[in-house]
């Protein structure tokens, strides 16, 4: 699995803690982490906004198959990327919170908090809600004899915004504001795991012109 690191400007400063806490954890099961957001407060200045541009372009290009994203609360983060199509993002606080998305929703995507809350022992949080997040099955339903109904739900949730994003992916993308797209996918990290991993060429070709 491919999975995509993002931290925007209010958190940037964790980011180096947050990243070994996840690879500590996703690297020893075969997993490979992509940092692509900013490393520190004067990286490329990036909000929860372009965070959800950034997972949306990725995860519908199949560059990554799983996004961590997050801010202050958790909750910008959340709504930015549940905005795009082909994401489903989770709001997680606690390992148990990680566990049951997983179980139940099976999403691609956490949205967790790294101020709220991020205290004493916080990177042992972030430890265990990435050891919940990444380890066992997915979709298995919680508790077990939930799993069929769990997963019908999710599928009919995924199908339910898919009728509501009516455009293909590539229009609603060219409907945002160019330069907030621009400004998303300017990282030279972010660009990296994009054009290193993309698997949908048109998708290419709209972020090479939006590039020029």
């Amino acid at each position: 699995m491919k999975i995509a690191l993002m931290m925007e400007n209010s958190q940037a400063g964790k980011n180096a803690t947050i990243l070994n806490e996840l690879t500590s954890v996703v690297e020893p099961l075969g997993h490979t982490v992509a940092n692509v957001g900013m490393s520190d407060e004067n990286d490329h200045h990036l909000t929860y906004i372009h965070l959800g541009i950034q997972a949306s372009i990725l995860l519908n290009s199949k560059a990554v198959d799983f996004v961590i994203a997050g801010c202050g609360t958790g909750q910008g983060a959340m709504m930015s990327l549940n905005l795009h199509p082909g994401v489903a993002c989770g709001y997680c606080l606690d390992p148990s919170d990680a566990f049951l998305f997983n179980q139940i929703n099976n999403g691609n995507a956490l949205a967790l908090a790294f101020a709220k809350g991020f205290g004493w022992a916080a990177e042992l949080n972030a430890r265990y809600i990435f050891e919940k997040a990444f380890t066992g099955p997915r979709g298995e339903g919680y508790p077990v004899e939930r799993k069929e109904p769990q997963v019908r739900n999710a599928g009919i949730l995924n199908e339910v915004k898919a009728a509501v994003c009516k455009e293909t992916y590539l229009d609603t993308l060219r409907a945002i504001d160019t330069e907030l797209v621009k400004t998303a996918v300017t990282g030279e990290r972010f660009q990296q795991c994009f054009f290193d991993n993309c698997q949908d060429d048109e998708i290419k070709v709209f972020i090479k012109e939006i590039l020029a």
